[in-house]
């Protein structure tokens, strides 16, 4: 019987990649831009770090981490999220010492056991970045940019950005009151996992799914009625600066974000596109993370962002082909004789950095076109006796087409000149 992959995952196969790459080269140059700098962590790590640092009542601790024991019986588990390992390294290495603000950005799998489907895996990958040392709101829309810029060089349209304040270690315990008063009397009809959330973390009740649930806090007492001076401040500066950057954006009272460490600005990313799970991206702030985990009092921001569903929105909105294809050239030789000199022509392509490949399948001259053909190669090179003798090979559009009768140096030149377009 065949073994196929496990539920939840995906192969990305190599007529895929060429959107992977796309997307991982746009991460690249737009974190450059921007000052962010990549950092590489461990895809497993301390089950403490996610209890501590993502919250206990979170669910990606209760219900959806893949936790094991090694063999030296520590628990260990796969990163459901890549912000607390860039915080742990961030407070190992102990750059918190070094000249603020520090920006990392980071690409890679997360792991979540949860129902498998569209645009959500079991192993999943997102580009995320987190900026440490300052509070400045600044920072905030500078973050809030760069997520909205990585959209829109994609060719994404249709965006809609959400913000919030989900208040601090002074606001939040009122509103947690006054939230819990209005929630008592309908406690019965709130779902299994919203009467858990009851007393640990009732803000969470505004992210949950269940119908009955949204009609229940439809009028509830929302965070930004009850935030400080301080909170309130630093979400009306943050408005101030992304008005006056021209972002338009929907103050979202209702938004909280599914993970316990955020303070003060929260915000999303939707897209219609992609159906009910609409959100592709969204960050806000931890300024209580840092130290939750062993370093420094020491703001910090970021963001995530799901590639899978972004692809998903790519593909609905029709824009996977904004990355024009390589030229790609097929050498084809007329009989085994001319193999030899076909190699050294081949590798004469490919020190020019042109994508170039040849037959090694002993195909007819008939079935090398075919082949090349079917492959989607741009043109195709033949080599015989009298192209080698004359250094003049016949190259063929297999577009249009026409043929050329060209020296070794004139096809270089065309094919590098035509990539480069």
């Amino acid at each position: 019987m065949a073994i196929n992959r496990p539920k939840g995952t995906n192969d990305i196969l190599p007529q895929d990649m060429r959107v992977w790459h796309a997307i991982e080269q746009n991460i690249r140059d737009i974190c450059q831009v921007y000052g962010y700098e990549e950092i590489r962590t461990p895809i497993f790590e301390h089950t403490e770090l996610f209890q501590r640092g993502v919250g206990e009542t979170s669910d990606i601790v209760e219900k959806e981490m893949y936790t094991f024991h090694d063999k030296g019986n520590r628990s260990i588990t796969l990163r459901p999220e890549g912000t607390a390992s860039v915080v742990r390294a961030f407070v190992e290495s102990r750059n918190f010492a070094e000249a603020q603000p520090i920006k990392y950005y980071y690409q890679g799998p997360m792991f979540r056991y949860a129902r498998p489907q569209a645009g959500r895996f079991r192993q999943f990958h997102q580009f995320g970045v987190e900026a440490f040392g300052t509070q400045d709101p600044l920072i905030d829309a500078e973050v809030i940019h760069l997520c909205m810029r990585f959209f829109y060089g994609l060719g994404l349209k249709n965006l809609q950005l959400h913000i919030n304040s989900v208040g601090c270690k002074t606001c939040r315990p009122i509103h947690k009151e006054a939230l819990k008063d209005y929630l008592r009397p309908s406690y019965d009809a709130l779902c299994e996992t919203c009467q858990n959330r009851f007393e640990s973390n009732p803000l969470r009740i505004f992210d949950c799914k269940n119908e009955s649930c949204q009609k229940i806090v439809k009028n509830a007492p929302t965070i930004t009625s009850c935030l400080c001076e301080d909170c309130k401040n630093h979400l009306e500066e943050l408005e101030g600066i992304l008005k006056t950057s021209g972002v338009d954006y929907v103050l979202d009272e209702h938004l909280v974000r599914g993970l316990d460490y955020y303070t003060k600005t929260a915000f999303e990313i939707m897209v219609s596109d992609i159906g009910a799970q609409s959100s592709i991206g969204g960050g806000g702030r931890y300024d209580s993370l840092v130290e939750e985990v062993g370093g420094p009092d020491m703001p910090g921001i970021g963001f995530a962002i799901g590639l899978e569903r972004t692809i998903k929105a790519l593909e609905a909105q029709g824009v996977l082909a904004w990355k024009k294809e390589k030229t790609k050239v097929f050498v084809a030789c007329v009989s085994s004789l001319e193999k030899r000199d076909a190699y050294q022509l081949l590798l004469q392509l490919r020190g020019a950095n042109i994508a170039s490949e040849m037959d090694v399948m002993d195909r007819s001259l008939k079935a090398q076109f075919k082949y090349a053909n079917k492959q989607n190669f741009s043109y195709v090179i033949t080599v015989g006796e009298e192209e080698i003798a004359h250094n003049r090979f016949a190259l063929k559009n297999m577009q249009d087409g026409t043929e050329n009768q060209l020296s070794t140096k004139e096809i270089i030149d065309l094919l590098k000149e035509e990539s480069t377009c």
